[in-house]
């Protein structure tokens, strides 16, 4: 079992804990405890302790004020609202809420020079009888510096750990609604790997100016094109061409705009990026610990932007500052930004190695789901459930949310495991959660995607059932496996492969759900890229260090006829085709769309179907590798997407009607049958589309339908072609009667 964390030098200012008879153990220095009154409004008496690092102990009690050895300020009982850091009237508010707390209190590091011996650390005890109110402890303390000043809490109670408790007052705890956090310096430095993680403020900087002519996209669903992305990965690769100091940043980002707008996308779905840590792998020796968390799916802190995701040091002001920097340029370029946010766990980790740094040493049982022996449930995988629909943690919640399209404009957030958010305190799950109700109906939340993945670890499946309010979209799960199973040729697909291309009505044709409430996916960020969907009939996780034995195992992908990489003409040309394939049909289908970054081009991370730990060229896009598909591959996948985005029968606002799609089909309960085609109408323009999808290994003759009166067909796609052949955007003349469509392809035709 861990201790609790040490104190990295290179990340803190304050002084590492010594142990010292006589002495209680604070996380800092030794100390004697200074007795007397507690804080009180009068400011008549004060417990305080002040002291230089490294040098002496300073106690001192003033009627009046506290004074560190280089400044002084006084201390008032404070406000209980709003919770966290505020700048009041008589100085800088904290706040925190710990209903299970007998003991509170606030540790402050006062900035004072440009050396790091040169620190003052203030404790300030606060006393029950005048700094609570309810369940919240608050005081407030006038004259700080405006910004640069760390703090954290030591939080004490009279629970055990059988009864649900975890206080330990030996560890400095990061206020969960802290705004800023502090942590290393740097991604990945293992040398920082038990850095501390400190809240902070800036009350200094002025707002920031979004501009005169600043407008929100404001895309429709039924529009949206999204591209799963993860911030670091984007540009870490050398092969990016960005300067090294900005390189995996938010400002490093924003130079590859241009390829998002060429590639055609107008959605961005950010993997995690509130503060999370990256090295929790490596706290104990472990099969994994050679590994870097790059996914970021180890929630730190629910309001703060990842730090180490600012340009050069990892800065918690500057992050803030190039996070909204990177949200406007990306609104400018008329792109929307979603967030992938993980409310279902913490990085706190489970009862057996846990990992005190918030929540837990503040009130266990109020922020986590714990079973009748008042251990940890675990529905996410990760060791801890957060007790989402507790009032306490649902409000938690949702000011996280609102703070996130208030202070930095985004446009929608992609919920992490969100069936945890669908289970009572006691983990049972709820028909009618108040946290899902209330995301729904609150009215800052009103203009945002919000998009379930609408699974947990704890088998809570609501694809296609996930409580909605007509509001929530949901990932599509059935829409990735069916189209994966029938594009590889499996048997009796052809009837479920046709509901998912028309927009799966029997999952979200209820109530005032519209087919754009389904994100139609094939690759996502956990499981095989594209290439690999292709190359790979099995995972290869070896390099994850748990045996294989991570990841899943129905991937539903299918190798060609050789597993890994080869050099046979023929294996390499079917797999282009399937890539070109699955490419297509996602983005003829009704629904929402979503594409992973690097699929355009082909990225391959070998077999590795659970990739989160390697901060390397497994995970990072590939700059080269794009150029030299640019013309090909790239072109035929961008060309589709701006081709969805001119034909709006591809993207109906309401399911299909019998007028507006005809099936060329009279072989449904042909098992055996691998060939589907269907024409959908336009009745305004008369610009229909048709297309046709051969899973068969032979080719298949297919009648083509009369075009419109007036019109004639003409071929835009066939997978069997070769670039640019492939994709003809103002299509290619002199369709016959019937065409031969070639094994494992398809084909789409428009008429004018």
């Amino acid at each position: 079992m861990l201790a609790s964390p040490s104190y990295s030098r290179a990340a803190s200012r304050f002084p590492p804990a010594l142990h010292s008879s006589g002495n209680v153990f604070t996380g800092f220095i030794p100390i004697r405890r200074v007795t007397g009154a507690q804080v009180c409004t009068r400011r008549s008496t004060l417990k305080v302790t002040c002291r230089r690092a490294r040098e002496r102990v300073i106690e001192e009690e003033s009627s009046q004020m506290a004074e560190t050895n280089k400044q002084s300020f006084k201390v008032s009982s404070g406000e209980k609202s709003p919770l966290g850091v505020s700048q009041v009237d008589k100085g800088i508010n904290f706040a925190l809420f710990s209903h299970n707390a007998t003991s509170v209190t606030l540790c402050l590091s006062l900035p004072q020079s440009d050396k790091e011996d040169d620190v003052d650390v203030v404790e300030l005890v606060l006393d029950p009888s005048i700094n609570k109110t309810g369940d919240t402890w608050h005081i407030c303390v006038e004259d700080l510096p405006l910004r640069n000043v760390l703090y954290g809490y030591r939080v004490d109670g009279s629970g055990e750990w059988n009864q649900g408790h975890r206080f330990d007052r030996s560890i400095l705890l990061l206020d969960p609604y802290a705004k800023l956090v502090k942590g290393r310096s740097f991604f990945g430095d293992s040398s920082q790997k038990f850095a501390q993680f400190y809240g902070t403020y800036d009350f200094e900087t002025s707002p920031f100016d979004w501009g005169d002519d600043y407008k929100f996209p404001n895309i429709p669903e039924k529009d949206l094109v999204i591209y799963e992305m993860n911030v670091r990965a984007f540009t870490a690769d050398e092969s990016s061409g960005i300067d090294p100091s900005i390189a995996g940043s938010y400002l490093a980002l924003i130079e590859k705009i241009p390829h998002l707008l060429d590639l055609g996308i107008n959605a961005v779905e950010l993997l995690p990026v509130f503060e999370f840590d990256e090295l929790e792998l490596q706290r104990r020796p472990n099969p994994r610990d050679h590994m870097v968390n790059t996914w970021g799916y180890s929630t730190v802190n629910f309001f703060a932007p990842m730090s180490r995701y600012a340009s050069g040091e990892g800065d918690p002001i500057k992050a803030s500052k190039e996070f909204k920097e990177m949200v406007k340029a990306l609104h400018s370029a008329g792109i929307e930004v979603i967030l992938d946010v993980v409310y279902n766990h913490t990085n706190e980790a489970d009862d057996k190695y846990p990992y005190t740094t918030s929540f837990r040493g503040i009130d266990n049982k109020i922020y986590y789901m714990l079973d009748p022996n008042n251990q940890l449930l675990n529905y996410s995988g990760c060791g801890n459930t957060l007790n989402c629909n507790h009032p306490v943690v649902m409000e938690l919640i949702l000011d996280s949310l609102k703070h996130w399209v208030t202070e930095y404009h985004v446009d929608g957030f992609r919920f992490d495991l969100a069936s945890v958010l669908c289970r009572d305190t006691d983990g049972s799950p709820l028909s009618a959660p108040p946290l899902i109700r209330a995301i729904a109906k609150d009215s800052v939340l009103s203009r945002c995607k919000i998009i379930a993945e609408p699974w947990d670890c704890g088998g809570l499946y609501l694809v296609g059932k996930f409580p909605n309010w007509d509001r929530w979209a949901e990932w599509n799960g059935m829409y990735r496996d069916d189209v994966r199973r029938f594009i590889k040729g499996d048997c009796g697909m052809k009837g479920s492969f046709a509901t998912r291309v028309s927009g799966s009505s029997d999952l979200y044709q209820v109530n005032q759900r519209k087919p754009y409430h389904g994100v139609n996916f094939i690759i996502a960020h956990d499981g095989f890229t594209l290439r690999d969907l292709v190359t790979y009939n099995s995972k290869h996780n070896e390099a994850n260090g748990e045996g294989g034995n991570d990841g899943c195992n129905d991937n539903y992908s299918w190798n060609c006829g050789s597993e890994g990489e080869t050099g046979d003409a023929h294996i390499k040309s079917l797999r282009v085709r399937q890539m070109k394939n699955f490419h297509l049909a996602l983005m003829i289908s009704q629904g929402t769309p979503m594409m992973l970054m690097g699929d355009e081009y082909g990225h391959s991370r070998y077999g590795n179907n659970n990739s989160y730990g390697h901060d390397t060229a497994l995970n990072n896009f590939q700059w080269k590798e794009l150029d030299t598909k640019k013309e090909s591959h790239f072109r035929f996948f961008s060309e589709l997407i701006k081709f969805r985005h001119s034909h709006h029968v591809l993207k109906h606002e309401n399911f299909l009607s019998k007028g507006e799609i005809t099936w060329h089909e009279d072989n449904w309960d042909n098992s055996e049958s691998k060939f589907l085609a269907f024409t959908l109408h336009d009745g305004v323009n008369g610009q229909d589309v048709y297309a046709a999808f051969n899973a068969h290994d032979y080719f298949v003759k297919a009648l083509i339908p009369l075009p419109p009166s007036g019109k004639q067909w003409f071929r835009v796609a066939d997978t069997n072609l070769e670039s640019p052949d492939d994709f003809v955007k103002e299509g290619v003349a002199g369709v016959a009667e019937a065409y031969n469509v070639a094994s494992f392809s398809s084909i789409l035709l428009k008429s004018m």
